[in-house]
């Protein structure tokens, strides 16, 4: 198993109620294994967690990315500009 400590930024955050989470995971888990245990763990986020964009250990990572042991993960939105 694998420790990983989430960070929630804007509307996820809101959604989520919390900035900071640490989550367990099995190891060789990936970001897409990560959104799905969050989504269960807050139903109320998992429409809004498959849209975020992620970084894993301050890198912008794809679904396929697997997340190593003691990883901070953030979650935040698509950034738009006029």
């Amino acid at each position: 198993m694998i420790q990983v400590r989430v960070h929630f930024f804007s509307t996820i955050r809101a959604r989520v109620g919390k900035k900071t989470i640490q989550v367990e995971l099995p190891a060789g888990a990936r970001v897409e294994d990560l959104k799905r245990e969050i989504a269960r763990l807050y139903p109320e986020a998992a429409a809004a967690i498959a849209s975020m964009l992620t970084s894993v250990n301050q890198v912008f990572s794809e679904d396929s990315t697997e997340i190593p042991d003691q990883a901070e993960v953030a979650f935040f939105p698509h950034v738009s500009g006029g």
